[in-house]
């Protein structure tokens, strides 16, 4: 059996974590692995263990923890789902997982920035995932104006998949599914 990790990039709210759930109910033997998760752990629990400042390394420890495990331990398909923005982090994530013996699937998520705000403006989503920001505008700001951030492109996955308006998602699934059976 092939095993393939299906690697969501995207700003925040762009709806990420919401298809990675959904396309865990349609393909058979996948578990999503999300570090918002994570992080809604670590600083409800663990807040003290927090570095003081720069990356999240103790965030990044469990995320890899966890995804060792399920590599080794299992022979699930593996959904990761955070923002994988970094092109230089995305590519050697990827070359990690190809090392491995996985085929691998990016799924984009351009939606306008518009779009994003609106969500956010509505949004009830938990903000107990922040370390340091203290909104999700914030965060989209931010990411608005990030360094090193390159949109995927063909070849750097066996599938890449974009996700240009909320509506193309369960096409989207619909299509990887296919692809993963």
């Amino acid at each position: 059996m092939e095993r393939y990790v299906i690697i969501t990039v995207g700003k925040t709210h762009s709806g990420k974590s919401t298809f990675a759930r959904d396309l865990e109910r349609q393909l058979k033997n996948t578990v999503v692995i999300d570090q918002d998760v994570h992080a809604e752990f670590i600083n409800t629990y663990y807040d003290k263990l927090l570095p003081a400042s720069g990356p999240n390394t103790f965030k990044y420890a469990i995320t890899k923890t966890i995804v060792d495990y399920a590599v080794e331990e299992t022979n699930a398909h593996l959904i990761l789902c955070n923002s994988n923005r970094n092109e230089k982090i995305r590519l050697k994530l990827l070359s990690r997982f190809h090392d491995l013996g996985f085929k691998s699937i990016l799924v984009d998520f351009d939606l306008p920035d518009d779009v994003l705000r609106a969500r956010i403006a509505d949004s009830t989503r938990s903000t107990k995932i922040f370390r340091s920001a203290s909104t999700f505008q914030e965060v989209l700001d931010r990411q608005e104006v990030e360094r090193n951030v390159k949109q995927p492109k063909t070849g750097e996955a066996d599938h890449l998949f974009v996700i240009n308006r909320p509506e193309d998602a369960e096409q989207v699934i619909y299509s990887i599914v296919e692809v993963v059976d």
